[in-house]
């Protein structure tokens, strides 16, 4: 069994993604890591470069600024760093540059994917997520958050990137038929230092709106702090990062508290948030797969 890891990254240095400790936490469990790096000047394809690992294999691309609206860019440069992945690979997983697996995870992950290696049916593999948020110590856990996403898919070049590159379709635009596996993806997207987060913000957003992120006078510090203020809901995050994230979250040089008891929703929301907590589950979620 062959598995191909694959990423997407530009201005990594710039916006402080986690792009090598992403990359590091799959390394173990591929057998070549595709990393497709975007034109920028910051030094991203140095820091690519620096982890020195015979798997990692780079690609070179040109974002095309014109698809800046609902996201569209980014699935395009999904999709040809999965096209860069070896033909012969049974398996395709995708991180983007701000996920991380952890490393009690890896078995899981190498079970199933041997399990159904030959089983035909099964395009793709279903994770779920922790969305840290602020700091290290906290996960948002509101509704607001997707709950999991496929990240392991076959690589029988029938599937491609779907919308904003959060999921996968087939090329003919149907749901992947998916297993769910008992595993985490780490999602770090929200967890930096807030100067760096609101300049990060800025800029994806743009990806969205379709106006392109121009940096206006800089902000009051206080402002620049009270970005992540904003948010609905947190707890406190119980459980272990992976190993792959220690010397970041050793450096890590800001402080954030928030009142874990403070729910900032409308009463509709709040009603469904109580009641997902009330009984372990989620409603009303957008499943962009068919679990079989």
């Amino acid at each position: 069994m062959k598995i191909s890891g694959f990423t997407f990254v530009r201005f990594a240095v710039k916006y402080d993604y986690p792009i090598v400790e992403s990359i590091n936490s799959l390394l173990p469990i591929v057998d070549e890591f595709v990393v497709n790096v975007g034109q920028c000047d910051d030094g991203t394809l140095e820091l690519i470069e620096s982890i020195q690992s015979p798997k990692i294999k780079i690609i070179h691309s040109v974002w095309d600024e014109s698809l800046r609206h609902g996201g569209k860019v980014f699935a395009v440069e999904t999709d040809k760093a999965l096209a860069a992945v070896s033909p012969d690979a049974d398996w395709a997983f995708y991180l983007q540059a701000d996920e991380v697996v952890h490393e009690k995870d890896w078995d899981t992950i190498l079970h199933a994917a041997n399990k159904y290696k030959d089983d035909k049916r099964v395009e793709g593999f279903l994770f779920k997520y922790i969305h840290l948020y602020g700091t290290y110590d906290y996960v948002g856990d509101s509704h607001r958050w997707y709950p999991y996403e496929i990240r392991l898919i076959r690589n029988n070049g029938n599937i491609a990137s779907y919308q904003d590159a959060q999921g996968f379709r087939t090329k003919q635009n149907t749901k992947l038929k998916v297993k769910p596996v008992d595993a985490n993806i780490f999602h770090y997207g929200w967890v930096r230092h807030p100067h760096k987060q609101l300049e990060k913000y800025n800029n994806f957003h743009s990806f969205w709106s379709g106006i392109p992120y121009n940096p206006a006078e800089p902000l009051p510090e206080q402002e620049k702090f009270d970005f992540f203020s904003h948010i609905d809901s947190v707890d406190h995050f119980k459980g272990t990062h992976p190993k792959a994230m220690k010397e970041r979250i050793a450096a890590r040089n800001w402080q954030l508290d928030f009142d874990i008891r403070e729910k900032k929703m409308p009463l509709k929301k709040l009603l469904v948030y109580k009641l997902e907590k009330l009984t372990g589950r989620r409603f009303f979620v957008y499943k962009n797969y068919k679990i079989i």
